[in-house]
């Protein structure tokens, strides 16, 4: 019968789930969570400093900052899973290997096989969410952040009017004080120092508000008086008026979008070497997750007096030339010094290639040739 044909009892009991398997997952999820929790809380409260920076500067309204707060979380999130999982790897495996857990995983019969059958349970459907994510999710959190950005930035001159103070708007054009503002957003016994064509004004009025006209958004002054001319000289001109309004902002202007913010579908089409630099950036997110995991099982074997961590420096090392080779290929890419092909799959192969001598050198050539000979077998 088809069943009890040994290729297919082999595949049967190689794909078959086992305690170990679940044990590694789980506890490579639980590691995972902790070190991408702590290092996307460390990146992402610097980004936030930035931003309630900016809030302070009247660039960004305070309604919009945990808004903002949530969309760098996903972008900065997504950027480092592949480093965070490749330290959870090397963190489960070295604490595996400090506890004398392999050796009784080798007396059973289990190998590197069973590792990988153990760690990739996790990293194969995470990989997947993550090529969603850095396709999809991402550009439209960019996306999304630098249109709200850029409202912020076109209503600059609407915040930071606060009663009791002076601000400055408009490259210091327009200089404000307020004595008094009420709930329905009525400025009351204004100061205004305006300049106009190089010639600066004085606006006293007792009453202003803001308010939005094709033209742009303006500040209409009530019941005032106007001073203008240059200091030093007699021709000053003096006016009293009922109403009177200044621009403080020019109409809407056009968003321009990051290459991270543009869709996949636009990037697809394009034939563009920097669109192909930016395919290659987004996905060497889930290749990155895929490949590190494969480097991290042999890298995590450690001697018994290297500690539970003994590899992470190594580790770091590895990651950081890794990314830093990630970064100059599709730079490269972009200006057109190699093609896309080498961009995307130079790097990708080194690592693959320093994974398998790592594997190797931990189980011997030999055993390696017969594994994969057997499973090209199956």
């Amino acid at each position: 019968m088809l069943s009890d044909c040994p290729q297919i009892l082999e595949l049967r009991r190689f794909y078959k789930l086992t305690v170990l398997d679940k044990l590694i997952a789980q506890e490579l999820l639980k590691t995972l969570l902790s070190v991408w929790s702590v290092i996307v809380v460390i990146i992402v409260s610097r980004e936030f400093i930035r931003v309630l920076d900016k809030a302070i500067q009247g660039r960004v309204s305070s309604e919009t900052l945990m808004t903002l707060l949530a969309l760098k979380t996903i972008i900065i999130g997504v950027s480092l899973l592949p480093a965070a999982l490749f330290m959870a790897v090397l963190m489960v495996l070295g604490k595996m290997y400090r506890d004398q857990e392999m050796s009784a995983v080798g007396s059973a019969g289990g190998g590197a096989l069973t590792l990988y059958r153990g760690v990739f349970l996790l990293v194969f459907p995470l990989s997947v969410v993550a090529a969603g994510l850095s396709l999809y999710t991402t550009p439209w959190a960019e996306a999304t952040t630098t249109r709200i950005m850029h409202e912020g930035d076109e209503s600059a001159d609407l915040r930071g009017i606060a009663a009791g103070k002076f601000s400055e708007y408009s490259q210091s054009d327009l200089v404000f004080y307020v004595e008094d503002i009420t709930d329905d957003n009525v400025m009351h016994d204004v100061f205004v120092q305006h300049r106009q064509g190089g010639t600066p004004g004085i606006i006293t009025a007792e009453s202003a508000r803001l308010r939005d006209l094709p033209e742009g958004r303006y500040a209409v002054f009530y019941h005032g008086e106007r001073v203008q001319g240059v200091p030093g000289n007699l021709d000053f001109f003096i006016e009293k008026f009922t109403e009177y309004a200044v621009r403080v902002e020019e109409p809407d202007t056009a968003v321009f979008f990051s290459r991270a913010a543009v869709a996949p579908d636009a990037l697809w089409a394009s034939a563009a070497a920097v669109d192909n630099a930016e395919l290659q950036r987004r996905w060497s997110i889930p290749l990155g997750m895929l490949l590190l995991s494969f480097l991290g099982v042999p890298l995590a074997q450690i001697s018994p007096r290297g500690g539970a961590f003994g590899n992470i420096l190594t580790g770091f090392v590895i990651y950081f030339c890794y990314g830093n080779f990630l970064r100059v290929g599709q730079l490269w890419v972009a200006k057109a010094v190699i093609p896309a092909w080498l961009g995307g799959l130079g790097i990708n192969l080194l690592l693959l290639s320093v994974g398998g001598v790592l594997l190797a050198r931990l189980y011997g050539w030999r055993w390696l040739y017969l594994n994969l000979r057997q499973k090209a077998e199956l």
